[in-house]
């Protein structure tokens, strides 16, 4: 089985690979940045600041009359 691939074709393959392999190696990078936290200091956040709340209200709301 033959298979022909035009270098247009092969340069936007082989671009999109390497957006992919930045874009995990960037997030890895991130997520390795990020400190973790203890259950002590997420209880101690909790109590200062109380639970987040799980509805979210908007920041801003406008009514547009038609």
């Amino acid at each position: 089985m033959e298979l022909t691939v035009t270098k247009n074709e092969l340069y936007g393959l082989i671009k999109e690979a390497v957006r992919d392999v930045l874009k995990e190696e960037t997030f890895s990078l991130f997520l390795k940045s990020v400190p973790a936290m203890s259950k002590e200091e997420m209880e101690e956040i909790n109590k200062m600041y109380g639970k987040p709340s799980r509805r979210r209200k908007p920041a801003f709301s406008e009514t547009i009359g038609i």
